[in-house]
Parts: structure tokens; sequence; C-alpha cells
């Protein structure tokens, strides 16, 4: 595939790693020279987005580097602690697109707005469907968390 971007950034929890993660990085490598990964700090995802973490910032840091080693294997690549919302995308004049999830992509319209509030250039904003699970439910870190199903999707019993 021929790649359309310079820099593409994606952010995220990355808490628990699963198929739909997977899916938003190939995304990323597939359509671009080089990929700005934004992961959230611990304060940030507990106190401002109030998510409930398994993992500390730096094994969720580890799980990422060594998850894009063995499934990409690319090496172009960096990944930036995230303290705040939108990080590099409203200052960095070297981002191009966003990848982002059907989630949470919206969130584009205001990175664009902000952009151009602080005079850069508005970004593509690329969607990636959410994954689904096989009861058809997306996948998420916290259904995995909450043992309703595996990184892969398949569902973990019954609830009662």
């Amino acid at each position: 595939m021929k790649k359309k971007y310079r820099n593409v950034a994606m952010g995220g929890t990355f808490d628990v790693l699963h198929l739909g993660h997977l899916d938003l990085l190939k995304k990323a490598f597939d359509i671009s020279f080089y990929v700005v990964i934004g992961l959230t700090s611990d304060y940030f995802a507990k106190e401002r987005l109030k998510k409930n973490l398994k993992n500390p910032f730096e094994i969720r840091l580890n799980n990422l580097k060594a998850l894009i080693t063995r499934e990409i294997g690319s090496t172009s690549f960096e990944i930036t602690k995230l303290e705040e919302e939108f990080g590099p995308l409203i200052l960095s004049n070297k981002i191009d697109c966003l990848v982002a999830s059907s989630e949470t992509s919206k969130k584009g319209e205001l990175i664009n707005k902000l952009r151009t509030d602080k005079g850069l250039d508005a970004i593509d904003i690329i969607t990636v469907g959410l994954r689904m699970a096989d009861d058809g439910l997306p996948i998420s870190s916290t259904r995995i968390r909450n043992h309703e199903i595996n990184p892969y999707g398949k569902v973990l019993g019954s609830k009662k």
C-alpha cells in the first residue's frame, strides 16, 4: 500500500491491548511513514478521563512497544506521554492526519478548530470502525477487565 501521509497521530490509554487497538495501529502504519502515538499518563487517565486502569503507564508503554514490534514490525514511531487531551496534535505542524476509532473520531472536528485557531492547517481524520466481539458488542479494555471477553473478542462465560 502506498503511504499517503508523512506523520500520522493517534492516541489512547492502551490499558489492556486487544484487536481493536491492533486495527487502529495497523491503519496508522499502513498509511504513514511515521506514527506519533499519544499514551495517556496515569494521572490523566484516572483523574480527567475517569478510567479505571489495570496497568500503570510504564507497563502500558512496554506492552504497546512490544505489540508494535511483534505485529507491525516497524520502528518508525514515537510514543509520547499525554498529560492533556490533545497533546502534540494542536501544537505540531508536522502532523498531517489523525487515526481514530469511530467512538472517538468526533474529537477530530474540535482538534481541527483548535489547530486553525493557532494558525495550523487542519488535518485529515481517518476513522477505523470498532472491532466487534463474538457477541456483537465492541471489544474494549473495560469489557476485558470485567472478564466479559478476552482480547480477541471471545465471550468468557455467561452473565447471571
